[in-house]
């Protein structure tokens, strides 16, 4: 089994390269000494992925961002919240999930995830659920959710039956 945890970080890394690098190449007019610090680190963010040490390339990307932020740089990359890096990640590692994971496992992974949207929509249409009801929705769907980009279909139908719980207590078809 690949280490799928490995992949989403990388993809993580490749976007920020990728953000950074057409950030770095348009002609935006800003300061031209913060820019060329900023394809240093980035070059060197880059050298140091290539030579095995993500998290050192981590770190100097993570640097970039604060240094941008510091310099007043208004068209620099901004650091996205926790939900958007999680999202874009997952963009970039789906293409490679999809060469690595076997097929068998792949189309149940999607057949989780097809239910799991479903119920998820299912719920969000009950009338008068309550603030208890409504976070637990969102907490065992953001479980499921990071099971099924870790390809653990285990975990994931755990979430989805916990899910189906509570749609068959408000009355819902799951």
């Amino acid at each position: 089994m690949p280490d799928v945890y490995k992949i989403m970080l990388d993809a993580e890394l490749s976007k920020a390269f990728d953000v950074w690098s057409g950030y770095l190449n348009a002609r935006t007019g800003e300061d031209a000494q913060v820019r060329a610090r900023l394809r240093s680190t980035l070059q060197s963010a880059r050298a140091a992925d290539a030579e095995g040490d993500p998290a050192s390339a981590r770190a100097l990307v993570a640097e970039m961002y604060d240094d941008a932020r510091e310099a007043g740089l208004p068209w620099a990359p901004v650091q996205p919240g926790p939900c958007a890096a999680d999202r874009q990640a997952r963009d970039y590692a789906k293409d490679e999930l999809r060469q690595v994971l076997p097929v068998h496992l792949r189309e149940d992974l999607d057949s989780i995830a097809i239910y799991l949207s479903v119920t998820g929509r299912r719920l969000q249409t009950v009338p008068g659920l309550d603030a208890a009801t409504r976070q637990d929705i969102l907490y065992i769907s953001a479980r499921a959710g990071m099971a099924l980009d870790l390809a653990h279909p285990t975990a994931a139908r755990r979430e989805l039956e916990r899910l189906k719980a509570i749609a068959r207590r408000c009355g819902v078809e799951p």
